[in-house]
């Protein structure tokens, strides 16, 4: 079975390039979940740098119990960048984590503060 795997290993350069480095040789579903989350962190951080961005997150930093405060520190849009700067740090930990495990280890601690602090927001909205 090796030789039958190693003989499509040599037919396509990008698989060969995967093999060498070592992914797909253990816990794939490990770097897959957390590509996706780097992903997912980039993207919604991006999202945070835009005007019409500020708006949309009124109510939910307003009723959110653990990040409230971030309208009367930093403002309307300073919360946004606020939030956006934190996603982009945790996902470029975690994209780190691939290298390192201790900043991988800060980056799924700080991806677990962000989860918390989102699921909380969700009692606290009218009608939530």
């Amino acid at each position: 079975m090796t030789t039958l795997a190693n003989a499509k290993f040599a037919q396509s350069p990008v698989l060969r390039i995967l093999h060498r480095s070592g992914l797909l040789a253990v816990d794939l579903d490990y770097h897959i979940v957390r590509a996706s989350m780097v992903i997912m962190f980039f993207f919604f951080g991006y999202q945070k740098w835009f005007p019409y961005e500020f708006g949309r997150l009124v109510p939910f930093i307003g009723n959110g119990p653990l990040i409230w405060w971030l309208h009367p520190v930093f403002g309307h849009a300073g919360a946004s960048y606020f939030l956006g700067a934190s996603e982009w740090t945790f996902g470029a930990l975690l994209l780190a984590g691939f290298w390192s495990k201790r900043l991988g280890v800060l980056g799924a601690l700080g991806s677990t503060g962000t989860f918390v602090a989102t699921v909380t927001i969700i009692p606290f909205m009218p009608e939530g």
